[in-house]
């Protein structure tokens, strides 16, 4: 889930630039894997309930951050809150990814059979 690799045989990564930075191309996609063949967008709007994954996420890196700042800086409660935001800020295109990248392996088994094999060179010897 992390790495943003096909949920279905996890050979070739679904964006079409890994950097999730590039913010002109954080959210293209491939249409499909080059492997396996699997239809990365599942249905029309399939994506839409990756907000919810987001959310979550965000909550989270939110709580520790907050747990950090006040407890690890001892910063009041409005630097607290300002540390959060850039925090969140920055890590935007990230939390996006991975919300994306939960959400469809939450609906897509992997399936080790899709795996690409090493070719083995058989060897005859005369």
């Amino acid at each position: 889930m992390i790495t943003g690799s096909c949920p279905k045989c996890h050979e070739e990564n679904m964006y079409v630039n890994p950097n999730p930075y590039n913010i002109i191309e954080t959210m293209k996609m491939h249409e499909r894997c080059q492997n396996c063949g699997f239809k990365y967008k599942v249905e029309p709007n399939f994506f839409f309930g990756a907000m919810y994954v987001s959310y979550a996420l965000s909550v989270l890196v939110g709580v520790i951050t907050f747990g950090i700042v006040k407890v690890g800086f001892g910063l009041d409660l409005v630097q607290s809150f300002a540390a959060i935001f850039i925090i969140l800020i920055a890590l935007m295109p990230l939390i996006t990814r991975l919300s994306r990248n939960i959400y469809i392996n939450l609906f897509v088994n992997y399936d080790d059979s899709l795996v690409r094999k090493p070719k083995v060179e058989s060897r005859t010897t005369v």
